[in-house]
């Protein structure tokens, strides 16, 4: 894969996600990274962004939220 500008996620119609989803978003973030690029999580529904906190995606290089509610930044 090779991505020549960052990758934006939109989660704002997703209403269910697991660890096995956030694995994938943690590998893609990973194979971003080598190229100097950024995975980009939009609008997470509230659930959506209590795993994403709970797995610990944001803190990972080359992680950003955009769009998130200001109660749940």
């Amino acid at each position: 894969m090779r991505a020549q500008r960052d990758v934006v996620v939109d989660l704002s119609g997703l209403v269910f996600a697991d660890s096995s989803l956030m694995l994938d978003l943690g590998m893609l973030a990973r194979r971003l990274r080598v190229q100097e690029r950024t995975l980009r999580l939009r609008a997470p529904q509230p659930q959506v962004m209590r795993v994403i906190e709970l797995v610990g995606l944001t803190r990972l290089p080359g992680v950003a939220l955009e769009g998130v509610h200001p109660a749940l930044a």
